[in-house]
């Protein structure tokens, strides 16, 4: 009879994966991608993101589902992907089981596209592709197609949310899930107004201290873009992406197109711009359909 003691047992040889990680994830992937050690194991600041990542992606998941889908399939567009983590799970956990569909990565550090594209090649990632493009840039690239189901935005900074915003209006998109960040054009637009408007209103005292005007900039903005997504026909929730102790840049902006434009939207956006002195933008980042002017 052959000696078993010393044969490796199961556990042993795949030792078992933190709890955190979901069991049809690929963990070569997570390896790849850092998230995991060489040895399987999750450190803090890793387990921080992939709970901000997987929480994402169970709201995507539901839009990805409720979706018809084309003969190509559905498509998805992550804007500022940085490392891709958010494209490179949604890829494994909902495309990778389907025979049609395609991710877009968008990103403007080259060197990480090209890393991004060889971790897709390496896993055999077929419809998964990388552009190295700017959001506003990507707007009027030819490499991308007419039309992009689901547009995803995760801590895209500053105007970037709104350029992303801007893709997925002109690309007919059905839903939009967005993370803003450093929100800084509108509380840059408060400090240059902050004379004239310490004269108009006494709503001014609340973008009084620079501390104040930062964070009310970054309020105003994305209430500004709830309201131009409903004018443009969009139903808008507005939820936490993780508790606060994880990350300060929380609001998660998630949008399905129902075709029904606002006016009432378009108005209260109107007046609002107009009672904080930023009536130029709709000029610029907030531009209505015509209907609604």
């Amino acid at each position: 009879m052959k000696n078993l003691k010393n044969r490796p047992s199961a556990e042993a040889k795949a030792p078992a994966l933190p709890p955190e990680i979901d069991p049809a994830q690929s963990v070569e992937l997570l390896k790849e991608l850092h998230i995991l050690t060489r040895d399987g194991k999750l450190n803090q600041d890793s387990r921080r993101k992939l709970k901000q990542v997987y929480h994402l992606f169970q709201f995507i998941e539901k839009l990805l589902t409720e979706l018809p889908a084309s003969n190509a399939g559905l498509s998805l567009a992550d804007h500022g992907a940085g490392k891709s983590y958010l494209g490179f799970i949604v890829y494994d956990l909902f495309f990778k089981a389907l025979e049609t569909g395609h991710i877009y990565g968008i990103e403007t550090r080259p060197e990480l596209v090209v890393k991004s594209q060889e971790l897709a090649a390496r896993l055999d990632f077929g419809r998964m592709s990388f552009l190295n493009l700017s959001v506003a840039e990507s707007t009027q690239s030819d490499l991308l197609p007419a039309r992009i189901d689901v547009v995803t935005a995760l801590h895209a900074c500053d105007t970037a949310t709104d350029d992303a915003i801007a893709f997925g209006l002109q690309k007919n998109a059905q839903a939009m899930v967005l993370v803003p960040c450093c929100q800084a054009e509108v509380a840059a637009c408060l400090r240059q107004n902050k004379a004239l408007n310490g004269t108009k209103t006494p709503l001014s005292e609340l973008w009084r201290h620079p501390l104040h005007t930062r964070e009310m900039g970054s309020q105003i903005t994305n209430v500004l873009r709830c309201l131009y997504l409903e004018a443009w026909g969009y139903q808008v929730t507005v939820t936490e992406l993780v508790g606060w102790e994880h990350s300060m840049k929380n609001e998660l902006i998630i949008v399905k197109y129902t075709g029904q434009k606002k006016r009432s939207a378009a108005e209260r956006l109107t007046s609002l711009l107009a009672e904080f002195g930023l009536s130029a933008l709709l000029a610029t980042r907030f531009r209505l359909p015509e209907a609604s002017v």
